[in-house]
């Protein structure tokens, strides 16, 4: 059963720890890693994702106990069989990552601080997957079309502006 996410309007299934790994898609990727971050962190310093490979990562965080899935999101793109990857800046996922906006026009590395406060969130913890040579937005649809059909509806940060 969905559950509001404490300082949100959406609804969010709460995700069991044993459940982290709910998507069989991400297993066979075998350069993957995770990195937490917390509101008064230098997003830059702590975030672990490669700057020269592309992929899907997933935002989670814990509340009272329990695991919220918030976004999915990809970094990179496939052009004419190959994958492209993000060049800008840090380069790769690590800079999808770090100054990829989210929450209007605002890198996340200035986002996500102002976002947890206003939210009462004191951490996230971010997985990332080097899809190798799929598709890195063929991934997160097949990722985003798993949560929406076992739970109704979108991590509540896929929907927002």
């Amino acid at each position: 059963m969905a559950e509001r996410v404490p300082g949100s309007s959406r609804r969010s299934p709460p995700i069991s720890k044993s459940k982290c790994n709910m998507f069989e898609i991400l297993q066979k990727y075998q350069h993957c890693g995770s990195f937490k971050f917390r509101r008064f962190d230098d997003l830059k310093e702590v975030c672990n994702a490669p700057t020269n490979k592309s992929g899907v990562y997933l935002v989670w965080t814990e509340i009272g106990g329990k695991r919220y899935l918030l976004y999915i999101g990809r970094s990179g793109i496939m052009k004419n069989g190959v994958i492209e990857h993000r060049k800008a800046g840090l380069g790769g996922m690590k800079d999808r990552l770090v100054n990829g906006q989210q929450f209007g026009k605002m890198a996340r590395r200035r986002s996500w601080p102002m976002i947890m406060e206003k939210r009462g969130i004191s951490e996230l913890e971010v997985y990332w997957y080097d899809t190798e040579t799929d598709d890195p937005d063929d991934i997160e649809g097949k990722l985003l079309k798993e949560v929406l059909d076992a739970f109704g509806n979108l991590p509540p940060w896929n929907s927002q502006k």
